[in-house]
């Protein structure tokens, strides 16, 4: 049994990292799924599970730096695209809790969220007019739109470094 799990266990970290990895990638896209968290969890129990074939800790430091990355890149996208298009700060607030409400139902509802939650907010707590709750609301699509840009580079980023590291480690 014994032969058996240490030829196994190797398998079994690189199928979970992958997966995990894999389900990250998704989550870039898929609002339910924490993306760019599931793969810095991955990353980081398989530097801790198999660190003989793993990056090191130096590498898991530089991708949590690019899952920061992500995670402020996140939110501020939605708030610098919603005031870059006109909108005040209370359309940022409203796109960004439009947002919190939409990321439990699907891509869709989540965008839509954003930039019904700028709108609604410019519209009844800022008073502003239909011209400015509109733009306030593109700004908001647009400002999501670079968010999952944004995500996507830091996600593949993050890949690519656990990559190079590990490649790097058994040199």
């Amino acid at each position: 049994m014994s032969e058996i799990w240490h030829a196994t266990y190797p398998v079994l970290v690189w199928l979970l990292t992958g997966v995990l990895t894999l389900v990250g990638i998704a989550g870039v896209v898929i609002p339910v799924l924490p993306g760019t968290t599931l793969i810095l969890i991955a990353m980081g129990l398989h530097q801790i599970l198999l660190p003989a074939s793993a990056p090191g800790w130096w590498w898991i430091g530089v991708i949590a730096l690019i899952w920061l990355v992500s995670v402020i890149g996140d939110f501020v996208s939605v708030i610098i695209g919603t005031k870059w298009f006109g909108g005040s700060k209370w359309g940022a607030a409203g796109a960004t809790g439009g947002a919190l409400v939409g990321m439990f139902f699907s891509l869709p509802v989540l965008l839509l969220g954003t930039v019904l939650g700028a709108m609604v907010a410019e519209k009844l707590v800022a008073k502003k007019d239909l011209r400015t709750t509109m733009l306030s609301g593109a700004g908001a699509a647009v400002g999501f739109l670079v968010s999952t840009v944004v995500r996507l580079a830091c996600a593949l980023g993050m890949v690519a470094a656990f990559l190079f590291g590990v490649w790097q480690a058994a040199g």
